[in-house]
């Protein structure tokens, strides 16, 4: 999937559930990654108001928690993929 939604400790937690509400009517399914525990935290919140955003069509959402290796400026960070799904 190209579009994943980067989330960092400073996210406003409304906006990034508003983005995957969108992709998630849009495709179906939508992927929020995050570095560290504070990126985490806004990712979770941001899940949990989206569910409320979609639940009107009908959506059920779930997450799916991965761990990926990326490499930033020559350092490799493990981040953590949350994929998101309809169930």
């Amino acid at each position: 999937m190209e579009n994943i939604l980067k989330v960092s400790s400073k996210s406003n937690p409304n906006s990034v559930a508003g983005a995957i509400a969108g992709t998630m009517k849009e495709k179906g399914r939508a992927e929020i990654q995050a570095i560290g525990a504070g990126a985490l935290n806004q990712a979770i919140k941001a899940i949990a108001i989206a569910r409320g955003f979609v639940a009107p069509q009908g959506m059920n959402l779930v997450c799916i928690p991965v761990f990926v290796e990326l490499k930033i400026n020559e350092i490799t960070e493990t981040a953590i993929k949350l994929i998101i799904e309809n169930r």
